[in-house]
């Protein structure tokens, strides 16, 4: 969620490099912009199946306990849902559609790095009308098999329900796997079961649950979900933002929607490999204009110029703090 040395360089960038937009596709997942000025800080991005063309996203703090609809047809809110029978949200910094048009939320951000001794975790059925309305949601305590850690990607397997965190590291994090079912009574262990080669803000699994997309302020990568044993597949293109923070499938799987914070902010769609008129990685592993192999190591050429510059200004050190 805070601004940090890879987020500076692209605000830099931003505005100076103009991105092609993506080929055209299913209508309302050519991408939009969000113009409810109450979201100006969007920190998770989840397609309504319920919905179409729909997408549920919220702030990532100092909000209170609300999800927002969003048309993306016209990139105006079309509901806002107050959660009921929870606490007071703390980082809101994930939203994930699980079987059954189950909305989850991860308020499981920690800029402290490992400051919080639990998170917490949302669940709450989709509504049937998008109208601004109070819903129930059941919340769940979460801890971490090797302690806290701070985290901003959650995705529910849309086959299992099972649920899965990323945490956020400079260097690379882990896929954490949830228990087969969240319990409300004590906490619910999350346990590391693969790592993950990205400073990872969000992820999100594809429709139909095969594929698992992570990614980062510059760069992405494509696992193969193989049973959650996953296999890595390349790079993804990951439109350049001033703080790309969020991630979707669209609800057909064809579009990749990356979001991200700031008033206003705009959402842009890209193929989604695999599928049709997707783009497929290369080689080498990459492809597209801001492909990732990982951490740091994906910042191209104009990128890295950037951040020398930055560096030099304000010093490394600094900068690379949260």
């Amino acid at each position: 969620m805070r601004r940090s040395f890879a987020v500076l360089a692209g605000v830099l960038l931003t505005g100076a490099s103009v991105l092609p937009a993506s080929a055209a596709g299913p209508a309302g997942d050519q991408g939009f912009t969000i113009k409810d000025p109450r979201i100006t800080e969007s920190s998770g991005l989840a397609a309504s199946r319920l919905h179409p063309g729909v997408y549920w996203t919220h702030n990532d703090s100092d909000d209170g306990p609300y999800l927002y609809a969003v048309d993306s047809a016209t990139g105006r809110t079309v509901a806002r849902i107050t959660l009921r029978g929870i606490g007071s949200p703390r980082d809101v910094e994930a939203i994930s559609i699980g079987p059954h048009n189950e909305i989850y939320v991860g308020d499981i951000g920690d800029n402290f790095g490992g400051r919080w001794p639990y998170v917490w975790i949302y669940r709450l059925p989709e509504p049937e009308r998008l109208t601004d309305q109070t819903v129930t949601a059941t919340q769940y305590v979460v801890k971490y098999e090797n302690g806290p850690r701070d985290a901003e990607s959650l995705l529910v397997h849309p086959k299992t329900g099972r649920v899965y965190i990323i945490d956020k590291h400079e260097d690379g994090g882990h896929l954490y796997e949830g228990p087969a079912t969240l319990s409300t009574s004590g906490a619910n262990v999350f346990k590391p079961v693969a790592a993950v080669d990205l400073w990872a803000t969000d992820a999100a699994f594809s429709p139909d649950g095969g594929q698992l997309a992570v990614r980062g302020y510059f760069g992405g990568i494509r696992y193969d979900w193989n049973g959650g044993r996953i296999k890595r597949e390349g790079s993804l293109e990951v439109p350049l933002q001033g703080q790309g923070e969020s991630v979707s499938y669209s609800a057909d799987g064809t579009k990749l929607m990356y979001g991200s914070e700031g008033a206003d902010s705009a959402v842009r769609a890209e193929d989604a490999p695999g599928r049709p008129g997707g783009k497929s990685p290369s080689a080498s592993g990459t492809s597209g204009a801001f492909a990732d192999d990982g951490g740091s190591s994906g910042l191209r050429t104009g990128v890295v110029v950037v951040a020398v510059g930055v560096a030099a200004l304000f010093g490394l050190r600094w900068l690379r703090r949260r």
